[in-house]
């Protein structure tokens, strides 16, 4: 399934967990800035592991979202800027 970006253009299709996540961070962007990888697995049942390796695809695509990595304390951080 191909995933439209802010511009309308659909992008390489995104893998359920990349999706699931880019759907957690749309929902949430508005209420804060900062994402802990820890904080959205424990939200969507993955690992901190696996939410910063899918978010390297959602960082690197342009959607609607912009992510860009933050810290690395504790769990990496990311900054999103919707």
């Amino acid at each position: 399934m191909s995933v439209r970006t802010a511009t309308g253009a659909e992008t390489e299709p995104l893998s359920e967990k990349q999706r699931r996540i880019l759907e957690y961070l749309r929902e949430n962007a508005d209420d804060r800035t900062y994402f802990k990888s820890r904080l959205i697995g424990d939200e969507l049942g993955l690992s901190a592991k696996e939410v910063g390796t899918n978010m390297t695809a959602i960082a690197d695509g342009e959607f609607d979202v912009t992510v860009e990595k933050w810290g690395y304390s504790s769990s990496t951080t990311w900054m999103v800027d919707s």
